[in-house]
């Protein structure tokens, strides 16, 4: 997994980097780029693509149900989101920001074609970091492109299944053209300082849109107790396509 960052206003390089998203760009607000995604038609709408959302240790997640953030959560969990709509996320009880809160949006622009009875095994893989935790705390703002990696682009070395791999856009370029031009992008992840309003505010919320919750697996991503016994060599199991993420964070949230 693979995560482009830069620092700096978002910018346009469709004249530069020509691709397939002409009218699309990383600085739209949440929910443009999704919706137009489903006009295109396929089999895209209705569809709940599984989501793993990670986020430092002691870090809490809660998602937003019925205009309200539900019970907050260890990570990592995993939930099923609708493509094309956006998802607030709010992330308390950050390393070395107590009290302190960010509440992110998950947008899924697409979905993932894993094998029967497997969905939820290969999930689009959203991780918060500390690093951009803290550069939402500071004011910026930032803005991951999550991408299935081309396999003919691929790097020849072997990704850390337990982390996300990341690297930043050069300053100027538009993280979703650089995500195109390296892959298919399937989500945006955008972190800001925007707080909520007082009381019920359903553009906050972008409308509250139903998800699926699966088992949390904060308890299988423990490490396992010391045995007595002797050791037992691991299987390797087949893995889908990493899913990579770009991200490019800037000085402003977009608005809804």
């Amino acid at each position: 997994m693979v995560t482009l960052l830069c620092l700096g206003v978002v910018g346009s390089t469709a004249a530069e980097e020509p691709g397939l998203h002409y009218w699309h760009q990383g600085i739209m607000p949440p929910g443009a780029i999704g919706s137009g995604q489903l006009q295109r038609g396929g089999p895209l709408p209705g569809f709940f693509q599984p989501v793993e959302i990670k986020a430092p240790p002691g870090a809490l997640v809660s998602l937003a149900v019925a205009g309200e953030f539900q019970t907050p959560q260890p990570t990592p969990s995993r939930v099923g989101m609708l493509i094309g709509q956006v998802y607030r996320v709010r992330v308390t009880n950050i390393p070395r920001n107590e009290g302190l809160e960010v509440f992110p949006t998950i947008e899924v622009i697409d979905r993932l074609y894993a094998p029967n009875g497997q969905q939820t095994r290969f999930a689009i893989q959203v991780e918060l970091t500390q690093a951009d935790l803290q550069l939402a705390l500071d004011g910026k703002f930032v803005t991951r492109v999550i991408y299935i990696e081309d396999p003919d682009r691929a790097l020849p070395v072997r990704s850390d299944l337990q982390a996300q791999d990341w690297f930043e856009a050069a300053p100027g370029q538009d993280p979703l053209a650089v995500a195109d031009a390296l892959g298919r992008p399937v989500a945006i992840l955008r972190l800001g300082a925007r707080l909520p309003n007082t009381g019920p505010d359903e553009a906050f919320f972008y409308g509250s849109p139903p998800l699926v919750v699966y088992p949390s697996t904060a308890a299988a991503a423990q490490p396992p107790a010391p045995s007595k016994t002797a050791p037992v060599r691991p299987a390797v199991m087949p893995q889908a396509a990493a899913p990579q993420a770009i991200g490019q964070p800037s000085s402003e949230e977009p608005q809804p």
